[in-house]
């Protein structure tokens, strides 16, 4: 199996040979490049902390928006603190992330 890339929108694909048009741009098979070599295996190795990102994304905002209950809710100042302190660390940390992310594409570790 090898890894191809669209030279036109850099779609990425995995397969025997590139797809005969890409299907995100519509671009022709020959625009498509292999990705060989150590830059396959990083896209490889990149993939799983890629998705492992995403899933904890999901969960930070999980946690803002039981922050948000929390802090309407308003029981008592110990309480609201605990809830303001866990959105705004829950928004930090998926603003890192989307930063991180934005580095692994730059580095080629995308795909």
């Amino acid at each position: 199996m090898a890894i191809w890339r669209c030279t036109v929108c850099g779609y990425v694909f995995d397969g025997a040979e590139a797809p005969d048009k890409c299907p995100k741009c519509g671009a022709p098979k020959e625009k498509f490049e292999e990705i060989a070599g150590e830059a396959a295996e990083l896209i490889e190795r990149s993939r799983h902390t890629n998705d492992l990102h995403m899933k904890l994304t999901t969960f930070l905002r999980k946690v803002e928006w039981v922050s948000e209950s929390g802090i309407e809710d308003n029981l008592d100042p110990g309480c609201l603190a605990i809830f303001k302190k866990a959105k705004e660390q829950a928004a930090e940390l998926r603003q890192m992330i989307k930063a991180e992310l934005q580095t692994h594409m730059k580095k080629g570790k995308w795909g």
